[in-house]
This record gives structure tokens, C-alpha cells and sequence, in this order.
């Protein structure tokens, strides 16, 4: 294939599908009329309220298996593995891109796992000492041979946990590969186990990326625990160092028939070559949307509801007396976190509560019909006493998987994870430090969202605590999660419902006509007169 250098408008497909183009394609033209995810990430002339579409030069090799991009959705196997294995220097984002697509998968569904081999170097040789940048130098053979076995090891771990369990979909590993040679061992040792693999490279030259990622990784780092931050810096430059020495980018030449993603700056260019499958052009979209921008985001729900003080779940009621208060005090305590001139825009649904909390902040809002509450369907207004009475049956299936339960006319956790995944691609792809966002919804939406940053599972999701009057300030880091919770100390009603540990009405009904005892359903919840979904 020619080299060609990439227009920043063009979006085109080369040398796809066996010759199948033999010319350049119109992207644009394909995806205007595509349901296609990664298409409509990539549309030049998509705009979001505060930034601009990320600049994508597509390069999509078919492969041979489609004829048009709608296959790429279409030609899954029966049972994924997937292995996307991180490629490029230390520094630059990938073990935060890492974890960060680990959370989407898993808060989608798909079962995922990041297998970081710096945790299997560590086992092994244990804490580098002052000196650890020697440990990476090229040149010292026993360190290197030590890093190639902590690497295999890592990949063995892939194999067992794929083999361990048939829902496990996406292993991904993250390491620097940065050689042709050591890509190759990736391959040799996966794909004879009928493993797809994805080479994920992370490209930046950007200094501020840069800086930002160092200053992160200097006080997070296992690698730099206990260390001095200035020497932890000055450490990890020189490793950055030795890795340049034997650098080799992924060539789309010479590895043109590797499966990989090539992102440059963070989600600034994309290539995407030779990627089939559903659960891949995910991943594709997703880092489309990725950025790596430090920014702290705050959550808070609606204040207390008229319909919270009575037990109701849904509905559109109006603030009590004392969500009203927490309305008309959460700006002066929103005020006191954020640096003064601060640009801030306020998220709410298009329910009353959210809105009637939001009118005493003096910022741009912007309301999301996505943000609504779970949608509780004929029970909308019911107390769950109600519910009980009335739907005994529902009642028992909510509390047994209360994630996929769907209320009869409503929506499940399932659902509305779905729901929200637009919110959670404008969170991350919003990149502008100096302007934060603040999401006033509701219980439900928050427990999703907060999850999704927390990486909380299907199980954990519909009882995560998210109190009334609290503002709850997230900071996402490369290896985790900053929050902090700050109480207004304004009374209100708990709403949270708690795992059940005995049977229900129905339940032990059900256990006395049958002249059995029932096991305590570990899954189920208490009741509580003032709740919510």
C-alpha cells in the first residue's frame, strides 16, 4: 500500500474487503444512512455542546469477511475472546485507557479483566529501589529476560481465566510491546487458543499528556511507593528513556495484517485496521470518545421529593420543605470546591425535582430526557408495600436480580445502563479542565454512572449508597478513582433499600403451601417505608 499523508476531512477506507475498493470510499456518504457506532463517533460534522469531534483519519481493513460496513456488526463469532494488548512508551496513557475500556465493557456487560504485567514484574523481582530505571535498560540482559517471563506469565493467566469461565470476553493486556518481536510472542502464544487479539497502540507527543500522565503515575504507581515524587520523576524519564532506544510503532506495512487500533495524542487521530466483530468496533467507538484529561466531576441527586417523603417510588413530584433547602444552600457549597472563575454547566433530567434543585445555581443547565429516572411502569407512584400487594410475584423476581428485573411497562438496570451510555461517551470525551460538569439527577441514573467510573459489578450497581443531599465529587485517575463525599447536613428520608436476608410475603406463602423452608434469598432487600428505585 502507498504511504499517503491524511487530510484532517478525510475519512476513507483503503484497500478494503479482498479489492473490493479498489478506490477510496466516502465514509461520510456510508455512515450518514449507518446505525453504524463508530461511524457516527467518526462524522466530521458531529458537534457535542462544548467540544469538537475528534479529528479520525479511519483506515479499515475488512479483512475478507464483509462486503459493507454494517458487517462489522454482524460477523462475530458465537463465543468471544478477545484480547486487546497495549502497545507504546511508558507515560502516555495506556494503563488508564486500560482500566477505562475495562470499565465500559463491564459496565455493558461484557465480562473483562485487565491483566497489567508490571503486577507480575513486581511479584517476581519485587521493589525496583532508586535505581529502577536500570531495570529497563535494554542492555541488561538478566533484567530483560526476567520481564519477558513476567510477560508469558501474563498471558498464561489470560488463557486460564478465558478457560475458567465461557462469559469472560475481553482480557486486556496491558504492557508496552513495543517491539515487533515481542508482538509476535503475543501472537504465538494466543492465537493457537482461538484468541482474537487487538494490539491497542497508545501514541503522544503532546507535553501536557505527557506531563499529566507522569505527575499521576510518580504518586500512584506501585512501582514509586514511598518514593520521593521529584526522584520517582526523574526515575521514570530515564526509563522512558531506555524504552525509546528499541521503540517500533506499529507500521501499517510491514504489520498490515495484525488486528489493531492506533490512537495518536488520545482519541486525536484514529487508525483502525483490520477490526470485525460487534464487541471490537465497541471498543473502536469507545476510544473514539476517550480522553485523558484530568477533570473532576460532581454528582448530586434531586433534594428530597414530596414523593420520597411518602415511600413512592417514580412520579414527578416537586422538592419537600427540606430539598428545598438543599436546593437554595448547594450553590455556596458547590462554590467553595471549584477555583474562582470557573466555567460550569449543570446536567439535569427533564423531571421537576432535578430541575427545581438546579434553579438556585447560577450556570448554563442543560436538561437530558436520558437522565429521567428508571422508568418503574405500572408501579410508577406505588410504595413498595404497594408493589408488594399487588405484583407479590414481580416484587420477589426484583428482589432475586434486582439488574435485570424489569418493572411490567418499565425498565430494568439493564436498561437504563443502555440508556445512559450516551452520557457516559459526553463525560469522557469532555476535555476542558477549566470547565467542570455537575449531573443533578436520580438515584438510580447515579448508581449507573458512579459505577461505571468506579467499575462496581451488575450485582453491586443496584444497591450502590448514593444519599440525598450530598454532593459527590469524582476525580478518575490511571489506576483508580478519587472521591470524596461532601454532606450538606440537611435531614432527609434514607431511600436506600439494602440487600434482604429473609424470604418475603410471597416467599414464605410460597413455603408454606409447599411444606418446605425456603433458603434465605442472600440477593434480596428490607423493606423500607421511605424508598426508592
Amino acid at each position: 500500500m502507498n504511504k499517503k499523508s491524511y487530510d484532517e476531512q478525510d475519512f476513507t477506507i483503503i484497500n478494503g474487503a479482498k479489492g473490493k475498493f479498489n478506490n477510496e470510499y466516502d465514509l461520510r456518504k456510508q455512515f450518514s444512512s449507518s446505525t453504524s457506532l463508530v461511524g457516527h463517533a467518526s462524522l466530521p460534522d458531529y458537534k457535542n455542546p462544548f467540544t469538537n469531534a475528534a479529528r479520525v483519519d479511519t483506515v479499515i481493513k475488512c479483512g475478507g469477511s464483509i462486503g459493507n460496513l454494517n458487517g462489522l456488526l454482524n460477523s462475530e463469532k458465537a463465543q468471544n475472546r478477545i484480547v486487546c494488548a497495549f502497545v507504546g512508551l511508558p507515560g502516555r496513557g495506556k494503563t488508564y485507557t486500560a482500566n477505562k475500556l475495562s470499565h465500559y465493557l463491564n459496565w455493558l456487560g461484557y465480562s473483562s479483566k485487565v491483566f497489567n504485567v508490571a503486577n507480575y514484574r513486581q511479584k517476581t523481582v519485587g521493589t525496583l529501589g532508586l535505581e529502577s530505571h536500570n531495570f529497563f535498560d535494554p542492555a541488561n540482559l538478566e533484567a530483560k529476560g526476567l520481564r519477558k517471563e513476567a510477560a508469558k506469565h501474563a498471558l498464561k493467566d489470560i488463557i486460564r481465566w478465558f478457560e475458567s469461565d465461557n462469559k469472560n470476553t475481553v482480557a486486556i493486556y496491558d504492557a508496552t510491546n513495543i517491539t515487533k518481536k515481542r508482538r509476535r510472542l503475543v501472537l504465538d502464544i494466543l492465537t493457537p487458543e482461538d484468541i482474537d487479539v487487538i494490539f491497542i497502540e497508545i501514541v503522544c507527543n503532546d507535553p501536557e499528556i505527557i506531563k499529566n500522565n507522569i505527575s499521576d503515575i510518580k504518586v500512584s504507581s506501585p512501582d514509586y511507593k514511598g518514593m520521593d515524587p521529584d526522584k520517582a520523576e526523574e526515575d521514570f524519564n530515564l526509563r522512558i528513556a531506555h524504552y525509546e532506544k528499541v521503540y517500533e510503532p506499529l507500521d501499517l506495512d510491514e504489520e498490515e495484517k495484525l488486528s489493531f487500533i492506533k490512537s495518536s495524542n488520545i482519541r486525536t487521530r484514529i487508525i483502525v485496521n483490520r477490526v470485525d466483530g460487534y464487541i471490537q468496533t465497541r471498543i473502536v467507538y469507545f476510544l473514539m470518545n476517550l480522553h485523558a484529561a484530568p477533570r473532576t466531576i460532581y454528582f448530586t441527586r434531586h433534594g428530597e421529593s414530596q414523593f420520597n417523603v411518602q415511600g413512592r417510588i417514580g412520579g414527578d413530584a416537586y422538592l419537600s420543605p427540606r430539598g428545598e433547602l438543599f436546593a437554595k444552600k448547594l450553590p455556596s457549597v458547590f462554590a467553595e470546591q471549584i477555583p474562582e472563575n470557573q466555567k460550569v454547566t449543570i446536567w439535569t433530567s427533564t423531571l421537576k425535582r432535578t430541575i427545581q434543585t438546579s434553579q438556585y445555581m447560577p450556570y448554563p443547565k442543560i436538561q437530558f430526557k436520558c437522565l429521567d429516572e428508571l422508568n418503574s411502569g405500572v408501579c410508577d407512584g406505588f410504595t413498595y408495600e404497594q408493589i408488594e400487594q399487588q405484583y407479590p410475584q414481580d416484587y420477589a423476581e426484583r428482589d432475586k436480580d434486582k439488574f435485570n428485573y424489569r418493572y411490567k411497562g418499565g425498565e430494568s438496570y439493564r436498561d437504563l445502563v443502555q440508556r445512559l451510555e450516551p452520557i457516559i461517551m459526553e463525560l469522557e470525551r469532555f476535555h476542558d479542565p477549566d470547565h467542570t460538569i455537575v449531573i443533578i439527577g436520580h438515584q438510580a441514573v447515579i448508581r449507573c454512572i458512579y459505577s461505571y467510573f468506579m467499575n462496581y459489578n451488575h450485582e453491586e450497581l443496584p444497591y450502590v449508597k448514593i444519599p440525598l443531599h450530598t454532593l459527590i465529587k469524582v476525580t478518575p485517575k490511571a489506576y483508580n478513582c478519587d472521591v470524596e463525599l461532601i454532606p450538606l447536613n440537611i435531614p432527609a428520608v434514607n431511600t436506600q433499600r439494602d440487600r434482604r436476608s429473609k424470604p418475603t410475603k410471597v416467599e414464605e406463602s410460597k413455603s408454606n403451601s409447599n411444606s418446605t423452608n425456603l433458603p434465605e434469598t442472600l440477593n434480596s432487600m428490607e423493606l423500607s417505608s421511605s424508598s426508592s428505585n
